[in-house]
């Protein structure tokens, strides 16, 4: 029986799906308003479900601009959002009962990874930094032993590394930096591709399919539902290849992955239309493996990733109109 290869790409995305809190807070909302527990018309406010779920706002201030996108809240007048349900609407910013909700608690490492992952994403736009473990340690409220944990897995996934005097850095990502990837990645992928074809089982490419399907099926698409489709394409049936020095390879890439988590934020964000697009050509690729056409998967999956390096580059349009950039303590300027 053939041994995969555990991907870092796979490990970096489990961790951000399991770290974050704004996924679960979203996912709770969602089923309320969709049940009616929620009523149509109701007022959500940021701090009042931040009180509510127990957690700080910045996962409750994502949770409520993801239902924003996805069409389940306007913006009402003042602070808050209109709920957007079933039934006839209550009487205008009548705010919604809550109570105490209760999500899974998640280890320490997994509470402060999405927030850190996002930072340390959004500051390379701009700069290289370091990151100050103390000052990590202490805005966590964790130990220096879980700050190193979830460091160690940065490091894995190519975001961050140590330098010679063993403190943490991020390098700045230029447009020739990303464009040096996307090379590798367009002469690495596609030959894998063609080798793990004949090992990969028809039921995961089914899976595969399906999970495009379902994240087109819903527009705007959501961070979630893209970065599992990426990592169905780009890890998953990748890690069939037999030829695991390739995939060694590739792991260098993977810190091109990580903007696709955050597709809300204003920096790390491409628009809609293009994520589309995205999605349309994993379903070319994975219907040509499906017909047993590994050549033409490969030739598609060449101009998918030529392309995605242009759609990479969009960011670099929003971040030139950006003066300056405000850091979190724990992260400094380098040079």
């Amino acid at each position: 029986m053939e041994t995969r290869f555990p991907a870092a790409r796979a490990q970096a995305a489990n961790a951000g799906r399991t770290t974050s809190l704004a996924d679960r807070v979203q996912a709770v909302l969602r089923a309320m308003i969709e049940s009616g527990r929620i009523r149509n018309g109701e007022r959500l406010v940021e701090s009042q479900v931040a009180k509510s779920f127990g957690v700080s706002r910045s996962p409750a201030r994502q949770a409520l601009s993801d239902l924003l996108a996805a069409g389940l809240l306007r913006e009402g007048k003042g602070a808050g959002y209109d709920v957007i349900g079933q039934g006839p609407p209550v009487e205008a910013g009548q705010a919604a009962k809550l109570g105490k909700l209760n999500i899974q608690s998640p280890r320490q490492w997994e509470r402060m990874y999405e927030e850190l992952e996002r930072a340390v994403a959004t500051a390379i736009l701009f700069h290289t930094v370091q990151i100050n473990e103390r000052k990590l340690a202490e805005s966590f409220d964790v130990s220096r032993t879980v700050t190193r944990d979830t460091l160690a897995r940065m490091d894995g996934m190519g975001l961050v590394q140590k330098d010679k005097s063993g403190h943490w850095i991020a390098r700045r990502i230029t447009p020739e930096r990303v464009q040096h990837l996307y090379e590798l990645r367009w002469l690495l992928e596609p030959q894998a591709l063609i080798q793990a074809a004949p090992h990969i089982p028809k039921k995961e490419l089914e899976r595969a399919r399906q999970n495009i399907w379902n994240a087109l099926s819903q527009i705007p698409i959501q961070s979630y539902h893209f970065d599992e489709t990426e990592t169905d394409l780009h890890s998953d049936l990748l890690s069939y290849c037999p030829n695991k020095e390739i995939l060694m390879a590739l792991n260098r890439t993977q810190s091109l992955f990580v903007p696709t988590r955050y597709l809300t934020d204003p920096f790390l964000e491409i628009p809609m239309e293009l994520i589309e697009n995205a999605l349309k050509d994993h379903e070319g690729i994975v219907q040509a493996l499906l017909d047993g056409n590994p050549p033409l998967a490969s030739r598609l999956l060449v101009s998918h990733l030529k392309l995605a390096f242009k759609r990479w580059l969009h960011r670099f349009e929003i971040t030139s109109e950006v003066g300056t950039l405000t850091l979190p303590d724990y992260l400094n300027i380098q040079g």
